[in-house]
């Protein structure tokens, strides 16, 4: 016998949608200034970043093809919900951010190929690469509040990725003025590749906040489950403990439960009082609970294969 009990998930896409519009329309706008600077001035550097804005406001378009799909309500075809299109999502941002990563090297070598060509500065277009650094530490921060209040794994992946724009938005600018006031054109160079190890490294940490997601990882410590459900009066025993999914946002229990009752009705009270429980500590929880005789007590709390 079995207990499913479905809590509410609020649907917040809407608000996800709007933030990541706010975005697309900014990413778009600072990759025009930032090519256009780059033409005028004959800049790889800065051409290079107007790319990685490019990716940004490709970032935004897919997040917002993905929030379209990832329904928080479960479905006939979607029994347990949608919320893995986010997580889909987000490893398409940790890609872009890859792209760029690469491709700033690609066009550091390039350059030192080229024996470090003469950049053509002036002080206007430094000025409109520092506008468009105070409009991505705003983008950056915008994102990233959102993301919190809506509990959002897209929104804050996609804010490190606007994030890591700022940086390479630094870069250029360090490089650029050195360039015009000290003549020193490799300077972009010998930061551009720092920054984009940087870059690799806020690619590898929306990867270990995603992956688990996917590939169904622990969601909760079993132990931890395990004392919650012990605590509820009428649990004698509970084993064979698994969740899944992404704590505070949606996560799924299945537990094996023997119960001190000699009726249905009374185990079926007990179960429900088990899934507040949990709800309350770890929600929102979907928790499947499997009731069996007192015979079937068991020592271990989790499932064996997973000691290995």
């Amino acid at each position: 016998m079995s207990a499913l009990q479905g809590k509410t998930t609020v649907d917040r896409r809407q608000e996800v949608r709007r933030v990541l519009a706010v975005a697309l329309a900014l990413n778009i706008a600072m990759s025009l200034l930032k090519l256009a600077v780059g033409v005028v001035s004959g800049s790889l550097a800065v051409i290079a970043d107007a790319m990685h804005s490019a990716t940004d406001a490709l970032s935004s378009l897919t997040g917002l093809i993905t929030n379209s799909l990832s329904d928080p309500r479960p479905d006939r075809d979607h029994p347990y919900g949608h919320h893995k299109y986010e997580a889909v999502g987000a490893l398409g941002i940790a890609g872009f951010i890859l792209f760029t990563a690469l491709e700033i090297l690609l066009r550091s070598s390039e350059r030192m190929l080229e024996g470090f060509p003469q950049i053509r500065v002036t002080a206007q277009e430094l000025m409109i690469l520092g506008l468009v650094l105070g409009l991505n530490l705003l983008l950056a921060g915008y994102e990233y509040s959102e993301g919190r209040r809506l509990n959002n794994s897209l929104l804050k992946a996609d804010a490190q990725h606007a994030a890591s724009d700022v940086w390479t938005t630094v870069v250029v600018l360090v490089g650029m003025a050195g360039a015009m006031i000290f003549r020193v054109n490799w300077l972009d160079i010998a930061l551009a590749i720092p920054l984009a190890l940087l870059l690799i490294k806020v690619c590898w940490q929306v990867l270990r906040q995603t992956l688990p997601w996917l590939v169904d990882h622990i969601a909760i410590a079993p132990e931890s489950i395990h004392a919650e459900t012990m605590a509820v009066p009428g649990v004698l025993n509970c084993h064979d403990i698994a969740s899944r999914g992404v704590l505070g946002q949606q996560v799924f229990i299945d537990m094996h439960l023997i119960v001190d009752a000699e009726d249905l009705i009374s185990a079926h009270t007990i179960t429900e009082r088990v899934e507040t429980r949990l709800d309350q500590k770890f929600g929102p929880v979907r928790c499947t609970i499997h009731l069996e005789p007192r015979e079937y007590v068991e020592d271990g709390i989790t499932y064996s294969g997973a000691h290995g």
